[in-house]
């Protein structure tokens, strides 16, 4: 095994773990699912970037690490192929379906390493939601017909392996029409809100509310004026101008180049990039991918964000409503499924002991309220989950699972009321949070 593979092997798990994220059905570590890709992706190459990127491929959409990352760490090749296969569709682009037939026109554009990889993930997938999501099933096959229908130049024989793995899938659900896993069902999800609500809520607050202003350079300014820029003043990126046009970026990382900064200039992603108005979940959304938002106004590229803007008042007040309103729901679910005897036979003695602690004060305080308004978030989170029903409704395979998502939703909660950083700690949570206003 290779170095750069071990690299990535390393890279990939730890990152999936540290979000505690599992496969759906099985609640596996999702490294297992990475593992199967590799796998077949060696049954057709030993090229060592393309089972290096079989094990990256998710790790843009689904953690912490952004293609920068993978570029620092495994170089632009590498980078390259997790950028072809990571999706650059954006929620404002429409609905699934509109979506996805932008993210097939990107992998149709897409190296035949990078659909070769995207052959064995859509294999290992089909397998997986074949077996446990009938219901859903019906509409990944059609989704997965389509993408092999553009990916010409991936493995010809993957893709005989493909199409067998498809055909038989689709042979299953036939035969057995039962939906044997049910999806969340979002009339009792934690955070569930109505489309009506979700776009009021969303607009809010816009980008261009946290959004830095851009520093523009001509692309024949020397690299030694712009590390003087860097080094004195607080900007990570600044855009560069092409006869007049901005045309791209360079960021703080790039200071020790040398010659004309249009040398260096980086092109804007298509993903990357939002009007003003855009709501603060699809900011969140382009930076799971990216270091940089870059925003659009008046038709030309003039603010950036990034993660430590997160930081800013106006994002803190969206988020802590977010967790707020979500609290509410779930104050309203226990009332809704346990009497104040059985829930207070679920949890220990002293939880209910500080709440009643704080239902007298507040009492004293002519504050009305109920007793199971006095939990934790936590605690009012474990009622539900000891519910199998309610668990499994709520899209988590395990206790476990719930409980850690629980415990980063308090975390968030605690860094937003005292003041302190949330983009470093929590930022798996932050993410998970804004999808749930786009879905």
């Amino acid at each position: 095994m290779t170095d750069i593979v071990k690299h990535a092997i390393h890279f990939a798990t730890e990152a999936h773990q540290r979000i505690d994220q599992r496969r759906k059905y099985s609640g596996q570590p999702y490294a297992v699912h990475l593992d199967q890709v590799a796998k077949i992706v060696q049954s057709v190459s030993d090229d060592e970037e393309m089972i290096a990127t079989a094990w990256l491929h998710d790790v843009v959409e689904d953690t912490p690490a952004t293609l920068n990352d993978i570029e620092r760490e495994f170089g632009q090749p590498v980078a390259q192929l997790v950028r072809e296969l990571t999706d650059i569709s954006k929620p404002s682009d429409g609905n699934r379906a509109a979506r996805k037939k932008i993210d097939r026109q990107h992998l149709a554009e897409a190296s035949a390493r990078g659909q070769t990889i995207k052959l064995a993930d859509l294999i290992d997938n089909c397998k997986d939601i074949t077996k446990h999501d009938v219901k859903f099933a019906r509409v990944y096959l059609d989704e997965m017909g389509a993408l092999l229908e553009v990916l010409k130049h991936a493995d010809e024989g993957l893709m005989r392996r493909a199409k067998k793995t498809l055909s038989k899938s689709l042979e299953q659900i036939t035969r057995d029409p039962a939906n044997t896993h049910d999806r969340v069902d979002e009339s009792t999800s934690m955070l569930a809100f109505s489309s009506h609500f979700k776009r009021q809520y969303n607009g809010l607050f816009t980008a261009r509310d946290i959004a830095e202003p851009l520093l523009s350079f001509d692309a024949d300014n020397m690299m030694d004026v712009i590390t003087e820029i860097f080094n004195t003043q607080n900007h990570q990126a600044i855009a560069v101008r092409t006869t007049g046009e901005i045309t791209g970026f360079l960021t703080r990382d790039q200071i020790e180049a040398t010659g004309v900064c249009g040398n260096y200039s980086r092109p804007f992603s298509d993903d990357q990039v939002l009007d003003g108005d855009a709501s603060f979940a699809e900011v969140i959304h382009v930076l799971t991918r990216h270091d940089y938002c870059f925003i659009s106004l008046i038709g030309q590229v003039q603010g950036v964000i990034t993660r430590d803007d997160m930081n800013k008042p106006y994002m803190r007040m969206w988020l802590f409503g977010i967790i707020t309103l979500s609290e509410m729901r779930i104050t309203d679910l226990i009332k809704r499924y346990f009497s104040e005897e059985d829930w207070q036979a679920l949890l220990p003695t002293g939880r209910i002991e500080a709440a009643q602690a704080l239902h007298s004060e507040r009492q004293r305080l002519n504050q009305h309220c109920e007793l199971i308004d006095c939990l934790q978030l936590a605690d009012k989170g474990l009622l539900l989950i000891n519910d199998p029903g309610l668990l499994d409704s709520m899209g988590f395979s395990s206790r476990s699972a719930a409980k850690k998502v629980l415990k980063q939703v308090q975390s968030l909660r605690n860094n937003l009321a005292h003041a302190q950083d949330i983009s470093t700690y929590d930022w798996a949570q932050i993410a998970r949070l804004s999808q749930r206003m786009l879905d």
